[in-house]
């Protein structure tokens, strides 16, 4: 059994969801620490100025925020973030062949008002994953696990929890993953390679670090071949 253990993020990128594509398990792992400068609250678009980064802002009380699990990480809504993003994204986006597509669904999340930051993430994940067509996929949060240890201890633990036999992981975890224990415990280990073919953009050059959003609203039905197209013989 097939299984990718990565942490919720907003609206993510191409690959995040080539790797729920490749799981049979997908564990949203959100009990463990909350990094303040990566990609859990916030993503890249194309606008006509250029890339921005859309950002969730988030309850943070200094030293504290970084002792604090994703899941108990709180969206701030001292200001209507919500309804600027949607406006952000349907000014950049509008003129895209698909947008039209998605947008009602879209905006249904951008009316929401979650308390919890992984929470909103989380299902927005999800949904992004049915309208590519990856159907397949359990999603479960590593939190409803009860894991124990640290680090490579605490991954396999989890993949013995669910009874994986194989775990599939970005290549940047090559430099901290203890490989020799995913062999002692019988799980074979696989780094994920993202190479994926260009597609046109509204506003070039083209830039392949943005979130989703755009190749969605770009290619539609056909975005997931972009993700797991013929070409990928891991898939």
């Amino acid at each position: 059994m097939k299984c990718v253990i990565l942490q919720p993020s907003y609206i993510p990128w191409r690959g995040y969801f080539h790797q729920i594509a490749k799981a049979d398990v997908f564990v949203f792992y959100d009990d463990v620490q909350y990094d303040r400068r990566g990609w859990r609250n916030r993503n890249r678009i194309k606008t006509p100025q250029g890339v921005r980064w859309l950002t969730i802002p988030v309850h943070s009380k200094g030293y504290q925020i970084a002792h604090t699990p994703i899941n108990q990480i709180r969206i701030a809504w001292e200001r209507p973030w919500n309804a600027e993003h949607w406006k952000t994204i349907k000014f950049s986006y509008s003129k895209a062949p698909f947008f039209s597509q998605y947008a009602p669904l879209l905006e249904q999340f951008y009316q929401r008002h979650d308390e919890y930051l992984a929470d909103f993430c989380i299902d927005f994940t999800i949904t992004l994953a049915k309208e590519l067509g990856i159907t397949e996929t359990r999603f479960i949060r590593s939190s409803e696990l009860k894991a124990s240890g640290v680090k490579t201890d605490r991954l396999l633990n989890i993949l013995q929890l669910l009874n994986a036999t194989h775990y599939i992981t970005g290549p940047a975890a090559q430099n901290y993953l203890e490989e020799e224990k995913f062999h002692q415990a019988g799980i074979s280990l696989e780094y994920m390679h993202y190479d994926y073919p260009e597609y046109s953009q509204l506003y070039p050059p083209y830039e392949p670090q943005v979130s989703i959003l755009d190749l969605l609203f770009m290619t539609g039905q056909n975005a997931l071949g972009y993700i797991i197209g013929a070409k990928y013989d891991e898939f």
